[in-house]
């Protein structure tokens, strides 16, 4: 009997032994194509030899050193590729082991900002709903997932929620993606007046949506008007590319696309590609230099940050995506699949949407194609794909509550940037018979 305490205590797991490129491999030597790269993590593939090497290399020199005493070559060199690359205006880079504590991270040092500044009364977090920032109390207090959220709302602290940007929902009949995106994003002065603009002191958001809502892009301008609001009121942007970063989207910094940037970035996943945990907040050099030159001690931390072996393997990540160009076979791959997707399910009676940029692309099932009507939630339809995709061989991440929590199913895909056109085949293949699996369960 294992000790191990599941994420699901009544699933029955199969053992993964082996990575061969995208596939993983269980004890009975079954091979499962890895579809959405775990969590959108695995983006090299699973054996990627340089990565494997460079992890390998630093364990043998420098396995840990605190950095309350040290800092360590792999982590000075990983923040400067980082930077060196990053959206203008972003300067410095905190460590951490995954998303979570980034956005914790993130809320913190949005806080210790405004208090080095003499604006103590700034306070207030803005979210969206429907997003999501992480399970830690913090981050999961920003994410604005219902369903998520319900069973600790007693412990989080209090965040504002505005609406999302989804077009495919939300827009009105009539109404221009354009003008649907300027009038949700001016939801965020509506809400930073209501609760008053001295107490706001940031908004958080993913640049295209990832687990809760399925590979979900703004519309072109929303981010932009996002931007001028912030900057009007003081209050910080952050943006959570956790999930949508790291060439996932089809270029390294997910934001580039929107020409926005943040005053604070959360990345992980992508950063580590599965080979260690890590993630990382960026921050601006006006952030930054508020600490520095005020009380100098960012008053947050955790053991393992900025740890040599995990910076190692995101330096040799991102060093492996520069030398292969896999942010640019990222997008072409990207577009491959979506026309896989279109081809393959355009006409279904129970795909209402396809889409997502690069290799992150959503697939949302309803009920009834032209009123957009979610399926009852009771009939549990994306554990239903889940299963009958693994079944076949195939690790997606369906989800439910695509909507509001609660209703709406979606199957977010993110395979690994080496996918090959066979393999994209393979996938959509395998989608197919898995939808059809769970639609015939009905």
């Amino acid at each position: 009997m294992s000790h191990v305490f599941p994420r699901h205590t009544k699933a029955n797991l199969p053992t993964a032994v082996a990575g061969d490129g995208c596939y993983l491999i269980d004890s009975e030597g079954k091979r499962y194509f890895d579809g959405s790269g775990g969590a959108a993590v695995s983006c090299l593939g699973h054996s990627n030899a340089a990565v494997i090497a460079a992890v390998q290399e630093q364990v043998g020199k420098l396995a840990f050193a605190h950095t309350g005493f040290m800092t360590s070559e792999p982590a000075e060199a990983l923040a400067d590729l980082l930077i060196e690359q990053a959206p203008e205006g972003l300067d410095r880079v905190y460590f951490v082991s995954g998303g979570s504590e980034a956005t914790e991270a993130a809320i913190k040092l949005t806080r210790q900002y405004h208090l080095e500044r003499g604006e103590p009364k700034r306070r207030h977090l803005i979210a969206r709903r429907q997003s999501y920032h992480g399970n830690t109390l913090g981050a999961l207090a920003a994410g604005g997932n219902a369903w998520r959220r319900q069973q600790f709302d007693p412990l989080l602290i209090d965040v504002s929620h505005i609406a999302p940007c989804y077009e495919y929902a939300d827009c009105g009949r009539g109404e221009s993606a354009f003008d649907y995106g300027q009038r949700v994003a001016n939801e965020l002065e509506t809400e930073i007046l209501r609760l008053g603009p001295e107490t706001v002191m940031g908004f958080i958001a993913e640049p295209v949506v990832g687990a809760t809502s399925g590979a979900v892009p703004a519309v072109p301008g929303y981010f932009k008007r996002i931007r001028e609001i912030c900057d009007k009121y003081g209050v910080l942007l952050i943006l959570d590319e956790v999930m949508c970063g790291m060439g996932r989207t089809g270029h390294l910094f997910a934001c580039d696309a929107e020409g926005v940037a943040p005053d604070i970035l959360c990345m992980a996943k992508g950063l580590g590609a599965g080979y260690q945990p890590i993630g990382a907040m960026l921050c601006s050099a006006d952030i930054y230099g508020a600490v520095a030159g005020g009380s100098g001690f960012f008053q947050h931390g955790h053991t393992y940050i900025g740890h040599p072996v995990a910076t190692a393997a995101g330096l040799a990540v991102v060093t492996e995506m520069r030398n292969r160009d896999l942010i640019s076979k990222c997008r072409e791959r990207g577009d491959q699949l979506q026309s896989a997707l279109t081809d393959r399910f355009a006409d279904h009676p129970h795909v209402g949407d396809i889409r997502g940029r690069g290799l992150f692309r959503g697939v949302e099932l309803v009920a009834d194609r032209e009123g957009k009507t979610p399926f009852d939630p009771t009939k549990g339809l994306a554990a239903k794909v889940k299963r009958a995709a693994f079944e076949a061989g195939l690790i997606c991440y369906p989800m439910s509550g695509t909507r509001d929590g609660r209703l709406g199913d979606h199957i977010l895909l993110a395979p690994p940037f080496i996918i090959s056109t066979d393999q994209i085949g393979e996938v959509v293949d395998k989608l197919d018979l898995a939808i059809s699996a769970a639609l015939q369960a009905e």
